[in-house]
Order: structure tokens, then sequence, then C-alpha cells
């Protein structure tokens, strides 16, 4: 059975000006993995390791110097408009900082609706969807008013969660999603993931500094130093 996978090959990413290799700066070289929908690939590194770079080139933000990202078997530079939009919903991330991601100007009702809009949900389903995805997400109707300053970053995080789930993607690419929050809050996050994996059979690259954390969720550990990747047994 065809098990549909989002694959890194040789990719390389350098910094700087000019052809000469002594005047750019590589943060990242020959990373070659790939993972299948409804697998964790954990991927350790200290800070300034170039782990946000590759989490954001495998999603599709950033581009490589060298190498190429395929979806379902499909070089994603190759890909037709549509189904590079296509490859954009069903590959999302999800940054350390969630305050980064949402509008503080707009309510967690204003927020999700606009993802609502963005996906085609009509009008009058809108809100039966809203509650379930709150529910799913271990927040409460109150919280709908509020805007992300008064929230807890745990609290934000979640709504983060929530959009992307709204956008059913395949893979979620989750760089340090839990560093910024206590013990019982990264525990929560973290069960949730494992949970939501099982019941969507979702692809997760799961990039943290925080090796408890990576074997707790993790199918695969690979590390990444001084722009290598290398895989533990």
């Amino acid at each position: 059975m065809f098990s549909l996978s989002l694959k890194a090959e040789n990719i390389s990413k350098a910094y700087g000006n000019g052809r000469s290799s002594k005047k750019r700066r590589y943060v990242l070289e020959d990373i070659s993995f790939e993972v299948q929908k409804g697998e964790t690939l954990g991927i350790m590194g200290e800070s300034g390791t170039g782990k946000t770079t590759l989490g954001k080139i495998v999603a599709g933000i950033e581009k490589a110097t060298r190498g190429e990202i395929f979806f379902a078997g499909n070089s994603i530079e190759e890909l037709s408009k549509i189904d590079y939009a296509r490859f954009r919903k069903k590959v999302q991330i999800v940054f350390q900082n969630p305050e980064g991601s949402l509008n503080p100007k707009k309510t967690v009702e204003k927020s999700f609706q606009q993802v609502l809009e963005l996906i085609g949900i009509p009008t009058e389903k809108r809100g039966e969807v809203l509650l379930d995805m709150l529910q799913t997400v271990g927040l409460s109707e109150d919280f709908l008013c509020r805007y992300p300053h008064q929230l807890s970053g745990g609290q934000n995080q979640k709504v983060a969660l929530g959009r992307v789930l709204l956008l059913e993607p395949d893979f979620i690419i989750l760089d340090e999603p839990t560093s910024a929050l206590d013990i019982s809050v990264q525990a929560q996050i973290l069960h949730l993931l494992k949970e939501w994996q099982a019941q969507k059979e979702i692809g997760y690259i799961l990039i943290s500094h925080e090796r408890e954390i990576i074997s707790f969720m993790a199918d695969r550990i690979a590390v990444l130093k001084e722009g290598r990747l290398a895989f533990t047994s």
C-alpha cells in the first residue's frame, strides 16, 4: 500500500554573497531524510545549529541553496500553482512562540474564523466546527472573546495548533513547540499531539534540543550538528 511521505534530499543552505565557497557560510549541508504519514521523526540540536531553517525549508517557507523537498513523490519545485497550494496546506509548521503566529488584534474566535473562511466552511456550519475544535484542543468557549495577550503560553499554543488542525494537514513540523511552557503544560501538549497522530495519522517532524521530549515522541531520532544530520541507533 502506498504511504504518503515528506522527503528532504541533499538539502544545503548557505548565507552570504558570491560564487566562492569562502564567501558563503553553510548552515546546512547535504541533509536527507524521509518521514511517512503517521510517523514522528525527532531532530535534535543545540541553538544555532540551523534546526528552524531546516524546518522552514521543508515547509516551503524558505528556499534551499541546493537540494529538493519531495511531497507525495513530487519535487515541490516542479508543482503547479494548484498543487503547490495543496502542499502548503498539507504541510504545516508550528513555532516555539505561538504569539508570533497569532494576530494580537484579533480574538481567538476571529483567528479561527479566518481559517474557516480560508478552507471554505459554510457560514452556518462554522460555529459547530469551531466549538468542536476548541474541545479538541482542550479550551472552553469562554476563550473565544480573548486576545493572545490575555492567554497563557500554553493556551496560545493550543490556539495555534487548533488553527493548523483545521487545515487537516498530513504533516506538521513542530519547531520547539513546548520549550517556552512549564512542565505540566508541556505534558498536556505532547499528549494531545500523540492523540491527534493516532486519530488522524499525522506525520510529525519534531525539532527540539530536549532529549526527553524527543525520546517520548519520536519513532526515529537524528542529530543536527555542524550543519549535518546523523541518525542515532
